[in-house]
């Protein structure tokens, strides 16, 4: 084993060309967004889990149903709008919501090292999620927020090796992180710009 970051595919490391984002490495880099939620170490973000599991479920599936139409999250998007039921699209959709408010999460945390992690989850969700969920949902992640540990216990979870070799050193944990952070932004940003300008978040 070694750290968690060196353990999961980066953002940083999928390929993006003029055809747009390469799906598998992009689902294999969110299903490490997956298991940072285990790292906060609460139930209460079962659910969270649970929804991007899910939707990366949802676009995987379209991708083994038509890989050569799904190389890229365009092209599957692009590939499915023709079809009565755009499952995958709409999973994607809700994926890079989620991707987002972890996002904004931690970018928040990293800006503010004196914040406590249940103040940057809590302003990320006002500012991504919320206006999406309705009243129940909003209660399932308003219980998630406050069973967010404490800061210095998350960022020294995410330096430790499991296996009980060295921690990283805080200053390349910060670096590993930024560049992780930096790259999904870009993705978020990116395909989030996409779906606006191809209409493909109508109808949903």
């Amino acid at each position: 084993m070694a750290p968690y970051l060196e353990t999961v595919k980066s953002f940083a490391d999928v390929p993006i060309t003029d055809a747009g984002v390469d799906t598998l490495a992009f689902l294999e880099a969110a299903q490490g967004v997956v298991g940072l939620f285990d790292l906060l170490g609460s139930a209460a973000f079962t659910p969270v889990q649970n929804d991007l599991k899910g939707n990366i479920a949802k676009v995987r599936a379209r991708y083994d149903a038509a890989p050569e139409q799904s190389s890229t999250l365009e092209l599957l998007v692009v590939n499915e709008k023709g079809e009565k039921k755009r499952t995958a699209t709409e999973g994607l959709m809700w994926l890079l919501r989620g991707l987002s408010f972890t996002c904004k999460a931690l970018q928040a945390a990293q800006a503010n090292p004196t914040e406590e992690l249940s103040a940057a989850f809590s302003k990320s969700y006002e500012a991504t999620l919320k206006k999406f969920h309705n009243f129940v949902v909003k209660g399932i992640f308003s219980v998630a927020m406050k069973a967010c540990p404490y800061r210095a216990d998350f960022y020294t979870k995410l330096a430790s090796d499991p296996a009980g070799g060295p921690s990283v050193p805080a200053d390349k944990l910060n670096e590993e992180l930024n560049r992780w952070l930096t790259a999904l932004d870009n993705i978020v940003k990116r395909l989030e710009d996409f779906y606006e300008k191809g209409g493909h978040n109508k109808g949903f």
